[in-house]
């Protein structure tokens, strides 16, 4: 089977166009649901006399209306609770509740986080972000070709995107495990994207009578089961931290999950189609498309 990838370039921007779209609109107007280590909140961490569990815990902080905080159990006897800023008389009440309630026989910490980790972290992560893609810039037009380089950045754009949009829509809370999952997409999606433009260049020194996107879309069937293998393999472990994994693995996992399946596809029906679409603009590309692209089409 010789699935027509790039003949249907226009539907594949189509689909990509109306998700960002939506994203776009849904972070304007929704915005970003950001954690408490970007908009400040109050971190409880309990040892407790026993153990306890998340539903246990919720029902005490329902006397105060905090059933929502985000609840991790630490080990056996462990809780670690965030809450939206409370005052150091509220924090005092928690703490006598959960005494009275539970049993506390440690208390490892309460305090006040502020905006400004959330902010240096983010400083931090756009760095990160600026120097990877510069790095990526010129190892793939020293390795492969500048048009390639462009192409996969704008193929990891599309990923992040994608990823902060589905965030926006949904409502997910963005912590700093979501920052550090979409800074890891950025190598996933640019694996598959070099399998595929490997693929073309290997193929590009004998194209014989077909166009440029006629060779990249005979290119993308043959690299087409191994992309599939290799996403597959990937999405299991992270599809089991989602289903299973504790609340932060959970923040983690689902960013990783929408940004695995983004870059899978943004490699073959992003990426590749922009690449053929920018080279048939060159001279020689654009001479073999007028001589054999009405040829191959009527065959």
């Amino acid at each position: 089977m010789n699935f027509d990838f790039i003949g249907r370039k226009k539907i594949w921007f189509s689909i990509s166009g109306v998700i960002i779209a939506a994203g776009v609109i849904a972070f304007f107007f929704k915005g970003m649901n950001f954690g408490i280590e970007f908009k400040g909140g109050t971190i409880f961490d309990f040892k407790l006399k026993r153990e306890i569990s998340v539903g246990e815990a919720r029902r005490v902080m329902r006397q105060f209306n905090l059933e929502k905080s985000i609840i991790q159990l630490v080990g056996k006897r462990e809780i670690l609770i965030r809450t939206p800023s409370l005052s150091r008389e509220k924090q005092v009440l928690i703490r006598k509740v959960f005494n009275q309630e539970v049993g506390i026989e440690e208390i490892k910490y309460i305090q006040n986080v502020g905006p400004g980790w959330g902010a240096q972290i983010t400083r931090a992560a756009s760095l990160a972000l600026i120097i990877s893609l510069v790095s990526i810039l010129v190892y793939i037009s020293f390795r492969f070709e500048f048009k390639m380089a462009v192409t996969a950045i704008v193929a990891l754009f599309h990923d992040l995107l994608i990823t902060i949009g589905i965030y926006a829509l949904v409502g997910r809370e963005v912590t700093p495990s979501t920052v550090a999952a979409i800074l890891t997409i950025l190598g996933y999606s640019l694996y598959d994207t070099i399998v595929v433009f490997h693929r073309i260049r290997e193929n590009a020194k004998q194209l014989g009578k077909r166009t440029y996107s006629m060779m990249v879309n005979d290119s993308i069937n043959q690299v087409l089961m191994r992309s599939i293998n290799t996403s597959l393999t990937t999405l299991l472990p992270v599809v089991s931290l989602l289903l299973i994994g504790g609340e932060t693995l959970k923040d983690f996992a689902f960013a990783l999950f929408v940004g695995l399946i983004s870059g899978a596809y943004s490699s073959i029906f992003t990426a590749s189609p922009l690449l053929a679409l920018w080279k048939e603009t060159e001279p020689y590309y654009k001479s073999l498309k007028k001589k054999y692209g009405k040829i191959n089409a009527k065959n």
